[in-house]
């Protein structure tokens, strides 16, 4: 059965979000307050739980009331009593109705089928695959090939006048170290399914690079107009600042045009678009037309944007569009987490795939259009993070070797 929430209860979901992630202002966190003491507020949130059990669960079954007392107490523990410095007061009924918002606006459909209705977990593997880890392939002007990895610290090789070492919290470094840097030579670092690494190039620019991609730059950029670099896959850039010499990203489908800024780009080839995510200052992403099989040129360019903090850009086949961002959703991988909440189920399991390093199968009666949710650090085992996915009572997974089985 559907249901449509209207605007008002619309609002107390978001509400409540924003406190549940300690990122209410001032106004915000007033309305919620008030909200919570007003009369009505128990019977509104009962009235939420209703619809998600009834839309989400869509069992029929009596359940003891002090079972589910007991799945609102163990969400309970959960509730914040501070944001942003201030305590938060509750008294005893609103401690009540806090306790049901929970139950909605947090899951606890998924926590009350898993835990109540379902008690045991149908998740099974034969094996369990350890997390991604900091690695990559530097791949030099001249040809040689570099295996970064941690226990790799200190100076790796220097070629035109530049000096490349690692430090001990990962990051490549280029140091120029010569007058010959105005040759122009090109170094690519690269990493497989299940890697992640970072650079920092020789203008100062950080870029973190995620799993499965890799990145093409100069070992100088002295004597050059622009500041030229090529991406597949996704990465993290936080570019320094040179209004002289302008910083640009090039992908398949797109370039990005920055003086100094922070941003991320998801370009993998497995992905529908090409997103850029803009979290400060302002980039202009200009779209490649089809690119000439024969030629492998682009003949001009179709149109671009210019991108406000927040705001993201989708590039498919069909053209450009610019939407507001999900900052959390975009750059979790950078700051070592899954972050699945409104993020589609498909979506979801090719991050998992990339950074696991698995190839994911799907059953046939598993629908297209799911949407995921939850959060998980990265640090964890697949098992870990499937079991997480799995409490929403949509899916079950099975694990064999390197393969992630998904039924309904």
């Amino acid at each position: 059965m559907l249901y449509l929430l209207d605007m008002e209860d619309q609002r107390i979901i978001y509400l409540f979000n924003q406190f549940q992630r300690r990122a209410s202002n001032e106004s915000e966190l007033e309305e919620w307050h008030d909200f919570l003491s007003a009369d009505d507020s128990e019977d509104r949130l009962m009235g939420l739980l209703d619809i998600e059990f009834t839309s989400h669960i869509n069992d029929t079954r009596d359940i003891p009331e002090e079972r589910k007392r007991a799945v609102l107490q163990s969400l309970l523990s959960n509730l914040p009593t501070q944001t942003k410095g201030k305590a938060i007061k509750l008294w005893p009924r609103i401690v009540a109705a806090a306790s049901i918002a929970i139950a909605v606006m947090t899951g606890a459909y998924f926590y009350y089928q898993s835990q109540i209705l379902n008690p045991k977990s149908e998740f099974v593997n034969t094996n369990d695959i350890a997390p991604g880890k900091n690695g990559a392939t530097l791949t030099l002007a001249n040809g040689k090939k570099i295996y970064i990895n941690d226990a790799l610290v200190g100076n790796l090789a220097s070629e035109a006048g530049v000096k490349i070492s690692k430090t001990k919290d990962g990051q490549l470094i280029y140091e120029v170290t010569g007058s010959d840097n105005d040759v122009l030579a090109y170094n690519t670092l690269t990493t497989t399914r299940g890697e992640q690494s970072q650079v920092r190039l020789p203008d100062g620019s950080l870029v973190f690079l995620n799993a499965g991609s890799s990145l093409k730059y100069p070992t100088s950029f002295a004597r050059q107009a622009k500041r030229l670099v090529s991406l597949s896959g996704e990465a993290y850039f936080e570019v320094a600042k040179d209004r002289l010499h302008p910083f640009i990203v090039s992908t398949d489908k797109q370039q990005v045009e920055v003086l100094g800024t922070h941003f991320n780009i998801n370009s993998y080839a497995d992905e529908a678009a090409t997103v850029t995510t803009l979290i400060e200052g302002s980039v202009r992403v200009v779209r490649h037309p089809d690119v000439s099989a024969s030629e492998n040129i682009a003949v001009k360019v179709r149109n671009d944007v210019v991108l406000k903090p927040g705001q993201q850009s989708l590039n498919n086949e069909v053209g450009m569009k610019v939407q507001k961002a999900d900052i959390e959703n975009t750059i979790d991988w950078k700051d070592g987490d899954f972050n699945f909440d409104n993020v589609d189920f498909r979506t979801a399991m090719r991050k998992v795939a990339r950074w696991y390093d698995v190839e994911v199968v799907y059953d046939k009666s598993v629908p297209m259009d799911m949407t995921a949710g939850g959060w998980v650090s990265r640090q964890n085992n697949i098992s870990a993070v499937l079991k997480s996915i799995e409490k929403a009572g949509l899916v079950r997974f099975k694990v064999e070797g390197k393969k992630v089985f998904v039924y309904k």
